[in-house]
């Protein structure tokens, strides 16, 4: 992890972490990371708040909160809640992804750790075990996407609030035409979840939706690109994605640029997020 991003997630004590640099200061010639870019524009974006240490903007960590993050992935969220010292649970489909989550955060403050190696789609959890659950880029890879909600509204004590992610329709639609076809094959996606329908599962499991956002325009281009770069993804270096991260560079730097990225992020977001709570009142 390199050390913009080690700021970004908070790791670092950073609580204002810079825009990515370039090079000599000379834009149009330094490599851009896009990596570093992407996680600077997901801040942007609401995404890793280091001075109100809110995993995403309206969903603040503290160290009373036990934090579930459901297909933790490489652990950026976990990360982010361990650091400020909530008792974190790690759950992943994928054995080698927990190994490495339970090893990068073995040296954080957090209050206590867990993790689960879990296939089935019930977790493996005891009714209303946690205050935040996070879910972020699951929905699209099950068999049945409202039983996993079930089980997310079931492990939230009341109040708990929810931060859940799923790839925009818009975006899939244009991978669809580019991306090989087992991007949408097992156990990558297998479905595209519209924003109104994304929505009814969240509600449909009890939870109240509060906020709906969109973010990473950059990702979805990028995406495309990627594709055509015909690269492995361990180490993404073409020009064409060089050029693609130092344009997007040059845009949150030029004056208006970040008022259109707004307006692209809304138009096609490599994501939407909702951020929901569980009912005071809610039966488990």
């Amino acid at each position: 992890m390199s050390e913009l991003s080690k700021k970004l997630l908070g790791l670092t004590g950073d609580a204002h972490p810079p825009a990515p640099e370039p090079v000599g200061g000379c834009a149009q010639c330094a490599a851009v990371d896009a990596r570093d870019l992407g996680l600077h524009d997901a801040v942007l974006s609401g995404w890793f708040q280091n001075a109100t240490n809110e995993v995403f903007k309206g969903v603040s960590i503290s160290p009373d909160d036990v934090v579930v993050d459901v297909g933790c992935g490489d652990g950026g969220a976990l990360s982010f809640c361990a650091t400020r010292g909530a008792h974190v649970i790690g759950i992943d489909v994928d054995e080698e992804v927990i190994a490495s989550v339970r090893k990068r955060l073995t040296d954080s403050p957090a209050r206590r750790m867990e993790f689960f190696h879990n296939t089935d789609p019930v977790l493996p959890l005891a009714d209303e075990t946690a205050s935040r659950v996070i879910c972020t880029e699951v929905l699209e890879h099950v068999d049945d996407p409202t039983q996993v909600m079930a089980e997310l509204a079931r492990i939230g004590k009341p109040g708990a609030r929810y931060l859940l992610s799923v790839p925009d329709a818009l975006q899939e639609n244009l991978q669809k035409l580019v991306a090989p076809d087992s991007y949408f094959q097992k156990p990558n996606h297998v479905r595209i979840i519209g924003r109104d329908e994304f929505e009814d599962l969240v509600r449909n499991a009890g939870l109240v939706v509060e906020q709906h956002e969109y973010y990473g325009f950059f990702w979805s281009i990028w995406w495309a690109m990627f594709w055509t770069a015909k690269v492995d993804l361990s180490n993404p270096v073409h020009p064409l994605l060089d050029q693609w991260s130092r344009t997007w560079q040059t845009l949150l730097e030029t004056e208006g640029g970040m008022e259109l990225r707004k307006k692209l992020d809304s138009f096609m977001p490599k994501s939407q997020v909702i951020v929901a709570s569980k009912p005071m009142n809610a039966a488990a």
